[in-house]
């Protein structure tokens, strides 16, 4: 494991005024510690990269206020979990509040290790990084993290692709989730999603996104009217650019692309698309959180519907859904709300 350990003290004004919804939940101003680790997966050669944030001294740590964020399945999870967007970014928000918060790139993904197919042509190999790849990397990380802080069981985040393979974990290692959230989260479904994989195509290892089909994407299902003033001015640009800059060797096509590996489209295929549900919510013994925003045509609120009575297990389970929103967000004007929405049910835990 390898460790990079840094200091940073997010200005009082941004913490408090950064996030957009009048009426959001009162961020502390605190200075943060930041930790960076790869973390080793289970089969060599490949490392996990972890953040870390938390208040700057802490020294006690808590099962409800240790939280682990998994990302979906195109795009890392540091470039948007921690994105300073108008200085302010959501890890640095529930840090803020005094929590010990985490979020980790798949393989594959981000600054973790990609496997050595994605340097191939993508017809070279089949699909990389299924499902219960990823759901292993989580269960390594995770097992890092509980015996860094001396837990018995954490919390447990996940958006999109994410929230499958964090269901699949919770549903699994019941035992080892103190909580679990799940932002815009994926079930059966009768077509493909909108990272692709149509039926009837035949899938590489990885896939390349560019920038222009990723606005697209996220703009997919938002009313003419509203699409101005959905993301503020220079936000998207942000992100796209510190996300795309963690693909050097993407970065070099013309134009510059993002290879995301493509495990979770024949997973779709083999799962959702094929009426299978990749985990089992009756198996979910914390209590869970389902978060979803309305203009969502990636994950749309029918599937947290859906996904709700199925959760016969989870104690004081909840289901939100947000207007003025779509998938991403994390990463728009309304995103107070979805910060507000989870942060109330993870301080729960913790009363």
């Amino acid at each position: 494991m390898r460790r990079r350990a840094i200091l940073a003290a997010p200005p009082a004004a941004a913490l408090l005024s950064a996030v957009a919804a009048p009426d959001h939940a009162r961020a502390q101003a605190a200075s943060l510690a930041t930790e960076e680790f790869m973390v080793p997966a289970t089969d060599a050669g490949i490392e996990i990269f972890v953040r870390n944030k938390r208040p700057e001294g802490m020294t006690s740590f808590s099962p409800g206020r240790t939280l682990l964020f998994v990302h979906g399945a195109t795009y890392p999870a540091h470039t948007a979990f921690d994105l300073p967007l108008g200085g302010l970014s959501w890890m640095d928000y529930i840090a803020g509040r005094g929590f010990d918060v985490w979020c980790m790139d798949i393989r594959g993904y981000g600054r973790s290790t990609r496997p050595a197919e994605m340097s191939q042509p993508p017809e070279a190999n089949p699909p990389l990084v299924r499902g219960d790849t990823a759901v292993a990397d989580i269960g390594s990380v995770a097992a890092f993290i509980r015996q860094r802080r001396n837990l018995p069981r954490i919390a447990h985040m996940g958006w999109s692709w994410g929230c499958a393979l964090q269901g699949r974990f919770a549903a699994d290692n019941a035992a080892l989730v103190e909580r679990l959230v799940l932002f815009a989260p994926g079930w059966l479904r009768d077509a493909p999603s909108l990272a692709g994989g149509a039926a009837g195509t035949t899938l590489g290892a990885y896939r390349t996104v560019t920038q222009a089909q990723a606005r697209e994407r996220w703009m997919t299902g938002v009313p003419e009217g509203k699409r101005a003033g959905l993301i503020p001015p220079g936000w998207f640009e942000h992100w796209a650019g510190v996300t795309w800059a963690t693909d050097p060797e993407g970065q070099r096509r013309n134009p510059p692309a993002l290879r995301a590996p493509n495990g979770v489209l024949l997973d779709s295929r083999e799962y959702w698309q094929a009426g299978k549900p990749y985990w089992d919510p009756a198996k979910v013994t914390a209590p869970t959180l389902l978060v979803v925003a309305e203009w969502d045509r990636d994950t749309p609120p029918a599937m947290a519907n859906a996904i709700f009575p199925l959760l016969t297990n989870s104690p004081g389970k909840r289901l939100v859904v947000l207007g003025d929103g779509t998938h991403t967000i994390i990463m728009e004007r309304n995103r107070g709300a979805l910060f507000q929405a989870v942060q109330v049910f993870l301080e729960e835990a913790s009363a």
